[in-house]
């Protein structure tokens, strides 16, 4: 049965279409009209193999922070909806990522309880048009719609750049990792039964 969710998100401040396919080859297609949250979402696309399209036309004559909260909020149903019931699945991924002198680590549950815990300490305020506050913005829209308990944490590094960019690569590494199927897990992974 195919993992694929379809998430149509419409608002006085946006208007997105989000498709992902869970069990993809990492395949993107990417408009939001800020460039460096583009290349995030590539990243996000490329190292979990799930194939992401993200369509937004948001307020950018504001600020860039209603297009990445909402197209957050987009992905984090797909996400959750493309798992259904979740039977099956590893549940728990986690990743540790360099990107030069940039180290992140990504660990991630599909509780059903979404939550973020963000450490990351940047010295820059913005890359290009992204607001480097945006980052856990979205972090925090993907796991409250996902039902992911996630925790993002530097491990070292000064580049904002890298970073972030070291976040989104390990948040897709561990992603991966959560959403693949295990086939010696019987139904949800969970003593109670349910995710």
């Amino acid at each position: 049965m195919a993992r694929t969710a379809e998430i149509h998100r419409q608002t006085k401040e946006t208007q997105i279409t989000v498709r992902i396919d869970l069990d993809g080859t990492g395949e993107a297609k990417i408009r939001t009209g800020v460039g460096f949250f583009d290349h995030m979402l590539s990243h996000l696309a490329k190292h979990s193999l799930c194939d992401v399209e993200v369509a937004c036309k948001g307020d950018l004559e504001v600020d860039a922070h209603h297009t990445v909260e909402d197209v957050g909020i987009a992905i984090g149903q797909a996400i959750g909806n493309a798992l259904g019931d979740k039977s099956g699945i590893a549940r728990f991924g986690s990743a540790i990522v360099p990107m030069d002198e940039a180290l992140v680590l990504c660990a991630l549950d599909i509780s059903g309880r979404g939550s973020l815990t963000y450490h990351m300490d940047l010295r820059k305020e913005m890359i290009g048009a992204f607001d480097c506050e945006l980052a856990p913005e979205f972090f925090k829209a993907v796991a409250a719609n996902a039902g992911i308990n996630l925790h993002i944490r530097q491990l070292d590094g000064t580049n904002a750049h890298h970073l972030i960019e070291a976040a989104f690569k390990s948040f897709a590494r561990a992603l991966r990792a959560a959403v693949s199927k295990d086939e010696r897990i019987a139904g949800v992974p969970s003593t109670k039964g349910t995710l």
